[in-house]
């Protein structure tokens, strides 16, 4: 077995796989008419095929073969299946082998079934797995959020091609950085779905070895799947949203438009040279006066590690009150004015807490010492897990709100004879570990502020949806990288993320070029999450490029943080349907317009909740867009209220590059506005500087009634 960090443990072998498992099937039609509606076993050139009916589509059936097991000797296919005994709705065949007595079975479970592959005695199993038949036309999509496998800046590379659909890719179903939001669930054109239950590291093969297969595999000495079959792949969506979740139910306010920047630095004077005299952080009354003044909303401001003592800025949960001065006071400043603190954690032990921590052994087994990201917390151990809770209650205590979790799937060890407190081994507790670590900040944040906090990690796994929000990891600031998080909020809403945001214009790679960023905050205005930063650490009014003082930029950040919140309500009630039914937020086009083509073609168009269709822009230099509308409705374009179309058909529009294409459903009532003559408005805003003197005068004036 290959066990090197961020692989998968099982050695494919993929002329053994050919040589002795592929099927010699002569048809390459996936879908073929069965008799009955019960699951059953036919032969097929003397190997087992699992032919199971779909749900609405009385004349195809899903054939599943291929089925394996593998041990240190390699790979054991399985024939020789026969009917064995099994309680309704189950059916069961049986088979030994290898001395094993070896069980498939199929539940059904209304419309969708359970599939599971176990052996007596199950020792030296190290995995299972087996193969789906494709039809050539299947479009594929879930898993994750990166656009492609492999590193991370590979789904932004300059040209990239590939978008929602992962046919002919190859997935390895393992948390890798920093685009981490993954789920071992993928949906079909072909009306079905596939969910694999644990939380081993698995590999996806979708059509890339063999043109006609979908081949899954999945480390572990059990396999179970569950498979959803509809005509609808909203409702499978929506099922494995409520199975893996539900979904949280975030606080309202988390619906407003954020800021942050990544590393705040405590200033002399603030960007235009006026001297700082407040009481607070320089740079956080920067941004809060210069939001003030020009009428941008903002409804949680978010400070990033470094804010503590300490090497990383980040030792015992303290506050470090040279960078940020009377801490306490200034989020019940920002409390005063609609806004709430979130603030950065990880999972592992800095300061006196890393000492105690790896005297104790609370920290994660296999880990070597390193600079960053060490000592990892070992949250299997109820004692561990308590410690490192006992940490985040103090700043709790401070009046924070909401915290940004990461590093949950950085240099976490996967290999090797280590067992975690509970006693699995590393490899299996590998993809489990953002969770955990999710649900012990969940826990303790909810005894001291009950419903009304937010928790955003960068890594997710089967589990996470029930405790946080999530942002798309260190995103590249290209053009490119906006091109990826339009796909990635929607391969999120797919796998059951409902509430996603990303780092308008980007963190890696933040060149801050101004039709990126313009594009970038139109978009960002209809994700769940609105999150403005880090902006390389700047504002829009000192960026390192010219113009330094953008205008442009100022006028748009102004003019689509209003419309988000004034779109709050609308997108809180899609966050309570989203907890009360899996019903995501952001929807493909494919989900409520399944047998059109052209919705399955056109993915950069997403609805925003049932009455927004919107299409984002992300190349450069583009000023039309063309745009599918799901039938059944009529759509009124957003800019020009006279454009007014049938569903159904594709348009093309004119958006110049303060304006997204976006349409309202005609009947709906929205609160968008007049959106040119506010962007008018804003621009003249924009253009005035204002006086931070003046403004930080507000400050001091609070800040000495608050003593």
């Amino acid at each position: 077995m290959d066990r090197r960090q961020g692989g998968v443990a099982l050695k494919l072998g993929m002329d053994l796989w050919y040589c002795a498992a592929i099927w010699l099937i002569a048809s390459s039609i996936t879908l073929v008419g069965v008799a009955g509606a019960a699951p059953s076993l036919e032969m097929e050139d003397g190997r087992p095929v699992l032919v199971l009916p779909l749900h609405g589509q009385p004349d195809k059936a899903l054939r599943i073969g291929d089925l394996f097991f593998q041990t240190a000797s390699g790979r054991i296919i399985l024939n020789g299946l026969k009917t064995g005994s099994g309680s309704d709705p189950a059916a069961v065949w049986v088979a030994r082998i290898d001395g094993r007595n070896v069980q498939l079975s199929v539940e059904q479970r209304d419309r969708d079934y359970v599939l599971r592959l176990s052996a007596e005695p199950n020792s030296g199993i190290v995995g299972w797995g087996l193969a789906i038949e494709a039809r050539p036309d299947e479009y594929i999509t879930g898993l994750m959020e990166r656009v492609v496998d492999g590193p991370q800046q590979a789904s932004w590379a300059p040209g990239i091609r590939q978008a929602m659909d992962l046919r002919g890719q190859k997935v390895e179903m393992i948390l890798k950085p920093t685009t981490s939001v993954y789920a071992p669930f993928y949906i079909s054109s072909a009306g079905y779905a596939t969910f694999v239950d644990g939380t081993w590291p698995g590999l996806y093969d979708f059509c890339a070895s063999h043109p006609d297969r979908i081949r899954i595999e999945f480390e572990g000495p059990v396999f179970q799947m569950k498979i959803y079959t509809d005509k609808d792949p909203m409702a499978m969506v929506q099922r494995h949203a409520m199975d893996a979740g539900p979904p949280v139910l975030p606080p309202r306010w988390v619906f407003s438009p954020w800021r942050w920047r990544d590393e705040h630095r405590h200033r002399k004077a603030y960007y235009d040279g006026t001297p700082v005299t407040g009481p607070f952080n320089s740079e956080v009354m920067e941004d809060v006066l210069m939001m003030k003044a020009f009428g941008i909303p903002c409804g949680v401001y978010w400070v990033d590690r470094p804010y503590g003592p300490g090497r990383l800025g980040y030792d015992d949960f303290e506050i470090d009150p040279n960078r940020l001065p009377n801490f306490g006071q200034m989020v019940r400043w920002l409390n005063s004015l609609g806004m709430q603190m979130v603030l950065w954690i990880g999972p592992f032990f800095q300061g006196q807490m890393e000492k105690e921590a790896l005297a104790k052994g609370y920290n994660l087994p296999g880990q070597r010492p390193m600079k960053n990201n060490y000592p990892l917390c070992d949250f299997t151990n109820p004692q561990a897990r308590a410690y490192w809770q006992q940490g985040l209650a103090k700043l709790v205590m401070l009046g924070v709100a909401g915290f940004k979790l990461d590093r949950a799937e950085e240099d976490i060890p996967d290999g090797g004879p280590f067992n975690v407190f509970d006693g699995r081994s590393l490899r299996q507790q590998r993809n489990a570990y953002p969770v955990m670590y999710l649900q012990a900040a969940y826990e303790l944040v909810r005894q001291y502020r009950g419903d009304d906090f937010v928790l955003m990690p960068r890594a997710a796994y089967t589990g996470s949806a029930r405790y946080g929000v999530f942002w798309g990891g260190d995103i590249g600031g290209t053009q490119e990288g906006l091109r990826a998080c339009i796909i990635a909020v929607q391969r999120s809403a797919v796998m059951g993320y409902p509430f996603w945001g990303s780092d308008t214009c980007g963190y890696n790679q933040q060149l801050l070029e101004q039709e990126v960023c313009a594009r970038w905050l139109a978009f960002s205005c209809f994700c769940p999450i609105m999150e403005v930063g880090p902006t390389r650490n700047v504002g829009f009014w000192n960026l390192p490029r010219e113009p330094s003082y953008d205008v442009e930029l100022i006028a748009i950040w102004r003019l689509y943080a209003r419309l988000h919140q004034r779109l709050a309500d609308y997108s809180y009630q899609q966050a309570v349907l989203a907890h009360k039914t899996g019903m995501p937020v952001v929807r493909p086009v494919f989900l409520v317009d399944p047998n059109a083509k052209e919705a399955w073609a056109n993915w950069w168009s997403y609805m925003y909740g049932p009455d927004i269709l919107v299409s984002p822009i992300w190349q450069k230099g583009q000023r039309t867009q063309q745009v599918y509308l799901p039938k059944g409705q009529r759509w009124q374009y957003a800019w020009d209220q006279q454009q007014v179309y049938d569903g159904g058909q594709a348009v093309t529009v004119e958006a110049q590059l303060y304006q997204i294409p976006f349409f309202i459903r005609v009947g709906a009532s929205l609160p968008i506005g007049d959106l040119d003559d506010e962007y008018r408005q804003s621009k003249a805003i924009a253009a005035n500087r204002p006086d931070l003197k003046a403004l930080e005068a507000e400050v001091n004036e609070w800040f000495g009634k608050a003593r």
